[in-house]
Formats: C-alpha cells, structure tokens, sequence
C-alpha cells in the first residue's frame, strides 16, 4: 500500500474498504460528527486522527500527513 498523504486519502481509503462513518467513528471511540469534521478538514488533535487510523488498520509508517497545511 502506498503511503497516506493527506486526510483526503484517509476518507478515500475508508471508502474503498467499505467502512460507513458510522462504522468507523464506533471502532475509533469518536463520534460521527468528528469523522465528519476531520473528513471535511476541519480541525483535528492528533490523538483523534491517531484513533481514526488506527481503527482503520493502517500501520503507521505509512502515514505521512502535514496536520498543519
């Protein structure tokens, strides 16, 4: 798998795996509201999306993402 590079690649990944928002914000502790957020580039901690990747399974030598863009 190649590298993930922004918080767009992480929606397009749980959308190619089939994973609902809903499905995702329940694995990662979170409310659906803040993938929704996060997803649209709203403000993100780094705890929150550490919790997103990690519910999405994605090691994380494999994320390369710039919180401050």
């Amino acid at each position: 798998m190649s590298t993930i590079n922004s918080i767009q690649a992480l929606k397009k990944y749980r959308e190619d795996h089939l994973i609902s928002k809903s499905e995702l914000a329940r694995k990662a502790g979170l409310s659906p509201q803040t993938i929704e957020r996060v997803e649209n580039g709203g403000p993100c901690r780094m705890d929150t999306l550490r919790k997103i990747v990690q519910s999405l399974g994605i090691p994380f030598d494999e994320l390369n993402i710039n919180l401050t863009d």
